[in-house]
């Protein structure tokens, strides 16, 4: 991903975009076809000469417009120089070839997710049916599965893919259309025809520079999927607390996590995740201050975009990269699971009790008040809530030995979960 903003390959994006603008006005007979055979053949770059010119001049475009024109003369063919980058205007290049960049990224992007979306769909049904205890307010409320706390993040990415995914389709676009967008050196049949060339489509409408309402969206949806990987390591990192232990980020051999605590395992990549998860929001922001620009362009957006695009779509593929890794590792206590769901001694079933007194012909303000009494018993004296319910008398006036049984049992609760898979992955 860092290749693909290099300076180099910038550049090399920009002559891409040059060449194509040449052959294209050959075809149309505005360019001499022996002009554009030449450029083809010999127009070349080199790096250093263009930051040498770029520091008398001042600007990089023509800076590398005359990098070129040189590279052409050495050759002998300096002549057909006089034909690169005619009729275009400096953000011709740049967006388009901007344009190039960006579909690049993005096609590694869609590749780290469905790699990450793989990883999480095989541990989601690897623990399908792992009872877990689900946690509302941080508190212990109802049995769920570990397999469908990983199905929801599966469904969450997945959604965010389809966003990623129309957000970069709408970024496959260029724009050749010149220095106040209308077409005044270049015709539309032009500009059609060198983006599809490239492999970009030609923006319906432009100013100077492409509508940065696009890139604004672009760099949003990233910040959104950054934000679905930071909500992954942040419940892992409550999993892996010591009082909870539930799952763990893997830990190598020989690694350390303290210097002073030899027996402490942080969750590290984790706290990695949600840190940097953070700078891709905050490029967010930055990019929807690019939208408003003056009349037909100023370049206030352009320094901007030179930090955002290349950092959001680096940070990213390294996040996804990262999380992928944290979902094959995963380490996930089944037996300390276990465990926290009988913390309670039958707590958690309170909710199913209620509703089986319910229909079972008490008033439910009655069966709550009731079944509260022995909650709040148990909580406080750190008893056996499910004992206690069953040596009620009241309660054994409505509910049988059996019935009582069945109130409890935990599968009840998650007899529901391959429909929820089903609804998940329907194939």
């Amino acid at each position: 991903m860092g290749g693909n903003w290099s300076e180099q390959h910038k550049y090399e994006c920009w002559l891409e975009v040059e060449l194509a603008a040449s052959e294209v006005l050959a075809e149309l007979g505005e360019v001499p076809r022996e002009a554009a055979q030449a450029l083809q053949a010999n127009a070349a770059f080199d790096l250093k000469r263009i930051q040498e010119i770029e520091r008398e001049v001042k600007h990089d475009v023509i800076a590398f417009t005359t990098a070129v024109s040189e590279s052409m003369k050495a050759k002998g063919v300096g002549e057909a120089s006089r034909w690169l980058h005619y009729g275009l205007t400096s953000n011709d290049v740049v967006d388009t070839a901007q344009g190039l960049q960006i579909k690049n990224a993005s096609a590694i992007l869609v590749k780290d997710l469905d790699e990450l979306l793989a990883a999480l769909r095989k541990l989601a049904f690897a623990h399908k049916d792992t009872v877990q205890i689900g946690r509302t307010h941080g508190m212990h409320a109802e049995p769920i599965t570990f397999g469908l706390k990983v199905a929801l993040w599966w469904d969450e990415l997945a959604r965010q893919k389809a966003r990623f995914t129309a957000a970069a389709e709408e970024m496959r676009v260029g724009k050749l259309s010149g220095a106040v967008g209308t077409f005044a050196h270049l015709s539309p049949e032009a500009e059609e025809k060198i983006c599809a060339r490239l492999g970009l489509r030609a923006a319906p409408i432009s100013s100077q520079v492409l509508s940065r309402d696009l890139h604004a969206n672009y760099v949003a949806v990233m910040a959104g999927i950054g934000a679905s990987l930071e909500k992954i390591a942040l419940e892992i990192r409550h999993l892996q607390r010591t009082e909870v232990r539930e799952a763990e980020e893997p830990f190598a051999a020989g690694q350390k996590g303290s210097s002073a605590m030899p027996h402490k395992k942080n969750p590290v990549t984790c706290e990695q995740i949600c840190g940097l998860a953070r700078l891709v929001r905050s490029n967010a922001q930055a990019a929807f201050e690019n939208v408003a620009l003056w009349h037909e362009r100023d370049i206030s957006h352009s320094s901007v975009e030179r930090v955002i695009l290349p950092d959001s779509t680096i940070l990213l593929d390294y996040l996804l990269a990262r999380t992928t890794w944290l979902i094959d590792g995963l380490v996930v206590n089944v037996d300390r699971m276990k465990r926290n769901l009988a913390n309670t001694k039958g707590l958690i079933f309170s909710g199913q009790l209620l509703l089986d007194l319910t229909a079972a012909g008490m008033l439910r303000e009655d069966a709550y008040r009731l079944v509260q009494g022995h909650a709040l018993q148990a909580w406080q004296a750190e008893s056996d809530f499910q004992q206690a319910i069953q040596q009620d008398s009241e309660i054994a006036k409505h509910l049988t030995a059996a019935q009582l049984e069945q109130a409890f049992d935990v599968k009840r609760q998650l007899k529901n979960v391959d429909a929820i898979f089903h609804r998940v992955f329907p194939v």
